[in-house]
């Protein structure tokens, strides 16, 4: 069985991975070591604990496989910058200094980053460069279910390709199929959350939870999306799509937009960060919302078109977007939909590593049909008894020890029926952009005030954030219409019916925050403004302990789910080790935090009352 480590890094979410075999034994983001959110830097950290996890060293590896081809990556830089001349000059005079002096030479950066990790022979170093979109279809279609399978590929650009559909079988995918660059709908995408006033390669799902606060019968939002579509994109009947280039400024520029062209149009300037929202500029992101699923939808049905595949995988930023995820689902194109749940950069790193072992190795593929091969993404690193106990005596924590985890479970349940909100952290830390259940901060769904309060107290983040439910698989259909398990939280579905609660007449010509604070239903928490929620599926096959509690709190409430949001405060990544986990519990509003079997109560630690204090100590700000 050959031992691959797989890396992304040098543009955003670096990550690493390593496979023996079919067998995916850890992956990891940088950032949660780091602590620099989306950090693009080498990924040392995360590869060493890679190797540990593995018991590996460098020199045993049979193969370092980078997740793209960068010298493909500078020819397009090169020709598009000739193409556009003489637009362009500045942003070329800042782009090919760094390419010429670090880019063009990335098996030299590899190499010293590597001895950043360990030693090693050079000579023993067997390193492999898939292309982009190659590495995303592999790192969804190879831990699958499915021995055959169209694969959809989308994001923002890779090399030349931007969108690809391609056919998986056994341990080969073949590419049908590519859209390229500058013609991109996740540049497109991106485009309208930077001038929504949100950062670009981390603000679009902002953009996509601002969506629903739009208003689907205004004649603004119509007008918004016939704008789009007239003036700025054509889209053709395959799912294919041209950009007019004078709206935009990604191809050669430093900006990503034609701001005055775009603010003549659509009758509004860019949106200044932390400016306030206003209703226009929540139509804006429910017009291009709305554009974007048309084009993922057509891109699935092209797909289906030319392989005849029951079964579609997806991967690239772009198949994040649940919301699109959940329309195609609930559109039947495929039987079966599956997406990696680290569809972004990271999840690069593991599919270059799947297709050395597969493609270029030429390794037989086991399929599991009745499950994937992520184990859940629950990939990164756990933490003993004795390590959590030193950082008890790191810190002077205050402390409850339950020797029984069916005690602990049900102290929390009565905790989270009494409107606590709780920092939960469990086993090994997920891999990809969602806390799925051991790196979340949890709360009552049923609670009218607890989305206000998760957001304001705990998050510190913009009050419209919606939040997303984890639910007992077995129950999710007595709260969601849903049609197939969502155990990574990729799939929007509409609320049950018979959750809703009726409107007001005049709803939708309520501001956005009153529209927020009207009681939708009885898990209001958890439902958007469009009587939507993004899901995850708890299976107790995948994560017991987690599974456990929740249906200690049905036991207790008969609401098999709850409020699930990522372990982390805006601005930072989800936390990784405990002291990470107790210097975010100690410098917001969260009444407890559970740590393994350890149970720590804000009331009982030293000086917790001053919040300040503990945010200055841990460097919150």
């Amino acid at each position: 069985m050959k031992k691959i480590l797989g890396i992304s890094a040098f543009y955003h979410d670096s990550a690493a991975a390593l496979t023996i075999g079919d067998e995916i034994i850890a992956a990891a983001q940088e950032e949660r070591f780091t602590r620099e959110k989306h950090t693009p830097d080498f990924p040392t950290n995360a590869i060493k604990y890679c190797l540990e996890e593995a018991g590996l060293e460098i020199d045993e590896l049979d193969a370092i496989v980078f997740y793209d081809k960068p010298l493909l990556k500078f020819e397009r830089l090169l020709q598009t910058y000739y193409s556009f001349s003489p637009k362009g000059l500045l942003s070329f005079l800042k782009a090919i200094p760094v390419w010429v002096k670090e880019k063009m030479f990335l098996k030299k950066l590899i190499y010293d980053g590597l001895k950043e990790v360990g030693s090693y022979n050079k000579d023993n170093v067997n390193l492999l460069f898939p292309e982009h979109h190659l590495s995303h279809a592999a790192s969804s279609f190879f831990p699958s279910p499915h021995e055959k399978s169209a694969i959809l590929t989308i994001d923002g650009v890779g090399e030349w390709c931007t969108a690809s559909i391609g056919i998986g079988d056994g341990n080969t995918i073949k590419i049908l199929k590519e859209l390229e660059f500058p013609h991109s709908i996740g540049l497109l995408y991106t485009s309208f959350t930077y001038y929504l006033g949100f950062t670009v390669n981390s603000g679009e799902y902002k953009l996509m939870g601002l969506a629903p606060y739009g208003n689907p019968k205004s004649e603004e939002t119509s007008k918004f999306i016939e704008l789009i579509k007239n003036n700025i994109v054509d889209i053709k009947d395959d799912g294919s799509i041209w950009l007019d280039q004078s709206y935009f400024k990604y191809a050669t520029g430093l900006k990503m937009t034609n701001n005055k062209k775009w603010s003549k149009l659509f009758g509004f300037n860019r949106r200044e960060p932390e400016a306030e929202i206003e209703q226009y500029h929540c139509n804006l992101a429910l017009a291009i919302q709305m554009v974007t699923e048309e084009v993922v939808l057509k891109m699935a049905q092209e797909a289906k078109k030319i392989t005849g595949s029951d079964n579609l995988c997806m991967a690239g930023g772009v198949a994040l977007n649940c919301v699109a995820n959940g329309k195609l689902i609930q559109k039947n194109i495929f039987k079966n939909v599956y997406i990696q749940p680290a569809a972004g950069d990271a999840g690069g790193a593991l599919g270059a590593a799947l297709a050395a072992n597969h493609i270029y190795f030429g390794e037989k593929r086991k399929v599991n049909s009745t499950n994937d091969n992520m184990k859940g993404s629950y990939l990164g690193p756990d933490y003993s008894e004795k390590e959590i106990n030193l950082m008890n005596k790191k810190v002077k924590a205050v402390f409850n020890k339950y020797d029984s985890y069916s005690e602990l479970t049900n102290e929390i349940a009565n905790h989270l029926d009494k409107g606590s909100i709780i920092g939960w952290f469990q086993g090994r830390m997920e891999f990809g952009p969602r806390a799925l259940g051991n790196r979340s901060i949890i709360g009552d769904a049923r609670n009218l005030e607890m989305q206000k309060k998760i957001n304001l107290k705990i998050k510190y983040r913009e009050g419209f954030r919606p939040f997303a439910p984890s639910v007992l698989a077995e129950d999710a259909h007595d709260f969601f219409e849903i049609d197939q398990p969502s155990p990574y939280m990729l799939n929007v579905s509409p609320i049950a019916a018979k959750r809703k609660k009726q409107l007001p007449d005049n709803y939708f010509d309520l501001s956005m925050w009153e529209r927020l604070y009207t009681t939708r239903s009885d898990i209001q928490s958890i439902t958007h403004l469009d009587f939507s929620a993004r899901i995850q599926t708890v299976h107790k096959e995948t994560n017991a302990r987690y599974w456990e509690l929740i249906n200690t709190f049905k036991k207790k409430t008969d609401y098999g789910l709850v409020i699930n949001t990522s372990f982390n405060v805006r601005g930072e990544p989800i936390v990784c080790t405990p002291y990470d986990a107790y210097r975010c519990f100690m410098s917001t509003e969260m009444d407890y935090l559970v740590i393994d079997n350890f149970v720590y109560a804000k009331t009982e630690q030293l000086d917790w009352e001053n919040k300040e204090k503990w945010r200055v100590k841990f460097k919150m700000d």
